[in-house]
């Protein structure tokens, strides 16, 4: 039995989950998300709490197991709590602003760049280097988080560029530190 699929997902009091056909649908104070299950899998709903039982033992159904109850339970979370990511600026004249469904970035190109945000993610820019990205559907939250991050990655020389808050950045050293050392 799949140690993470066997468990059960509690739901708030505030999160109702209905299941019509094979559409699971979430609904919550921040949002409605809703999810295919996939054929053969069984998805019950009782007493508060959600419980994904498999058709087999094949080795399929052990690998989706897991990943169909963990999706659940991020549609569960995601519409009771939401999901938050938070990007930092480094660098000389980077920096963000908010505007709306959009995002303002300039990140040392010749134009300004404006990232415009999907239906479901709100961003908000704090002392205009700290983006904060919230959504309650955590894989889109992911992916845009990603994306934005893409238009600058972090260099290793002097930083600059956007990282994520939780993330650290290898230092390298540059050439004037490598030709100092061979004397």
């Amino acid at each position: 039995m799949s140690r993470i699929g066997k468990l059960p997902i509690p739901l708030d009091k505030s999160v109702k989950a209905t299941l019509t056909g094979d559409m699971l649908k979430v609904e919550g104070p921040k949002g409605k998300l809703e999810l295919k299950v996939q054929p053969g899998f069984k998805v019950e709903i009782t007493d508060g709490q959600i419980v994904v039982r498999r058709p087999g033992d094949t080795g399929n159904d052990r690998a989706v197991h897991g990943l169909m109850r963990k999706l659940i339970a991020n549609m569960v979370e995601g519409v009771g709590k939401g999901f938050k990511r938070v990007l930092e600026i480094n660098g000389v004249g980077y920096r963000a602003e908010a505007k709306g469904a959009q995002v303002n970035l300039t990140l040392g190109y010749s134009h300004p760049i404006v990232y415009q945000l999907p239906p479901g993610v709100t961003a908000k820019v704090e002392k205009l280097v700290t983006v904060t990205l919230e959504s309650a559907d955590r894989q889109l939250l992911g992916t845009v988080a990603a994306q934005i991050r893409e238009l600058r990655p972090p260099e290793p020389y002097k930083g600059k560029g956007i990282k994520y808050s939780n993330e650290t950045i290898r230092r390298k050293a540059g050439k004037a530190a490598a030709g100092s050392t061979s004397s």
